[in-house]
């Protein structure tokens, strides 16, 4: 296993332990998952988080929203959180 497929894996698990930490519904910021794995040096992991969260969707875990609808997180524009897929 690669250093960044294991970061990858990280990413995704730290997404999914922070969410099953919220109430039913509430939703994070991909960057509390940057943080969580990338310490001070966070922003470098922000495309890793939010791509994480993109494998995420397609294993029908979270979904990606705006303004507190459900968006196609490829495309989204702009900051995104995460929910758990009810």
């Amino acid at each position: 296993m690669t250093p960044a497929s294991q970061r990858d894996q990280q990413l995704e698990r730290v997404i999914l332990e922070l969410l099953a930490k919220r109430a039913e519904g509430a939703t994070i910021c991909p960057s509390e998952a940057a943080r969580a794995v990338g310490g001070d040096e966070w922003r470098g992991e922000m495309d890793a988080a939010r791509a994480a969260a993109l494998r995420l969707v397609a294993a029908g875990d979270v979904d990606i929203t705006q303004g507190g609808e459900v968006v196609d997180g490829a495309s989204a524009k702009g900051p995104i959180r995460i929910r758990r897929r009810a």
